[in-house]
């Protein structure tokens, strides 16, 4: 091992998808890298701010896959810190939300390795954004819950049962192999008119965007083959999308004629 070398580790929040919501400090980061270790959702794009002598390394995997578990990832921060320097580990989002960020701090430490963390964009704020949805919006949402839609178990988040019951936006995350028991969590509460929407793969090229009701958020969902990653937005708030409003205004003609043809 070289005399200058420096152990330390960086943890950079890329953002929720489109390179250029990396924050400056990010890229800064990036510029002074001596190995990156990044994940599935990263755009490549980003490489191309770490000197072109740095390693680059993939070590994100999908949902169901086995390649590069949590415990192999933080295993190789602290050997390629210790043997090159400067490792910035650059994940999706923001590392410290649902990004087990904290975790690989608590084992890089043990190591004496100085650590630092670069928060990210959410994308729990952001893709909602992208597509005109406010998480909180004044006299309509005050607040919003950020949930896993998958915990550690497997099993959907007990907290969904206590969030849908307020009046907050709900944003789900890795929720929509779940999207049928969530469903079922509203429908138990009589709420089968709440407006939700998913948006898969926001801010990147790939985005796209289903809404509607609890009603037939499914079929719709199915329809357009919705599927990870994706982030699930649940509230009056989607209703106030200009991008969404037309599928929202539709459902309100067509309650409305059905009413008018019951007279």
């Amino acid at each position: 091992m070289r005399n200058e070398v420096r152990p330390r580790v960086t943890l950079v929040g890329a953002g929720p998808g489109d390179p250029e919501l990396i924050t400056l400090k990010g890229v800064l980061a990036l510029n002074k890298a001596d190995v990156v270790l990044y994940d599935a959702l990263i755009d490549r794009a980003l490489l191309h701010h770490a000197p072109d002598k740095a390693l680059k390394i993939f070590v994100g995997k999908r949902h169901g896959s086995q390649q590069n578990p949590q415990d192999e990832t933080n295993r190789l921060c602290v050997i390629y810190a210790q043997k090159y320097g400067h490792v910035v580990r650059l994940k999706g989002g923001d590392p410290f939300v649902f990004g087990r960020g904290a975790e690989e701090l608590d084992y890089i430490q043990q190591f004496g390795i100085d650590t630092a963390v670069v928060p990210g964009i959410s994308s729990t704020v952001a893709v909602p954004a992208s597509v005109g949805i406010p998480v909180t919006k004044r006299g309509i949402s005050e607040s919003y819950w950020v949930i896993t839609g998958t915990t550690s178990s497997g099993a959907l988040s007990e907290d969904l049962k206590l969030a849908c019951r307020s009046k907050a936006t709900v944003v789900l995350l890795m929720g929509t192999k779940k999207l049928k028991e969530i469903v079922h969590t509203y429908e138990a509460q009589g709420l089968m008119d709440k407006p939700i929407a998913i948006v898969e793969r926001g801010t990147t090229r790939e985005e796209k965007v289903v809404a509607g009701t609890m009603e037939d958020i499914v079929a719709k969902a199915g329809e357009q083959q919705i599927g990870a990653p994706a982030i699930i937005v649940i509230g009056e708030v989607v209703r106030e999308s200009p991008r969404l409003r037309a599928v929202y205004e539709e459902v309100i003609c067509e309650h409305q004629l059905i009413s008018w043809s019951n007279e």
